[in-house]
């Protein structure tokens, strides 16, 4: 391996030590609801955004700070040295994507029936240091 080639490697290693990401695949809630949830948290502190979910009426935000809570966790598995206060962990990104749809039918009236469609969602959730890009 050239000389180059390695500092760019050992620079994109260092980069990902200080982001850390959560996966919640096939989150039976529809991802509609989902998003009005995860815009709340979307570029805040970490801490802001923990107190935001646990006080926020909805259903989904308890998954999501469970989801939180898992990519912190991520992140100082990765950087056992650091401590979560000095790094000032920001909510770079989250994604909620659109998962499996479960399809049912419904009876309507005259005969007919009606199509319902039981909606998942995956969501991603990126932690990482402030301290790098100060936004």
């Amino acid at each position: 391996m050239g000389s180059r080639k390695k500092q760019m490697a050992d620079a994109i290693k260092e980069g990902n030590k200080q982001v850390a990401f959560a996966k919640l695949n096939n989150c039976p809630t529809s991802p509609r609801k989902m998003r009005l949830v995860a815009d709340l948290v979307r570029g805040e502190k970490v801490e802001k955004a923990l107190n935001i979910l646990k006080f926020n009426q909805k259903e989904a935000s308890s998954k999501l700070e469970k989801l939180l809570l898992s990519a912190i966790a991520n992140w100082q598995s990765k950087n056992e040295e650091a401590s979560i206060e000095d790094a000032e962990l920001v909510v770079k990104e989250i994604r909620v994507d659109g998962g499996a749809m479960l399809k049912r039918l419904r009876p309507a009236p005259q005969g007919r029936a009606h199509r319902i469609r039981k909606r998942s969602n995956h969501v991603t959730i990126v932690v990482g240091a402030n301290n790098n890009t100060q936004s």
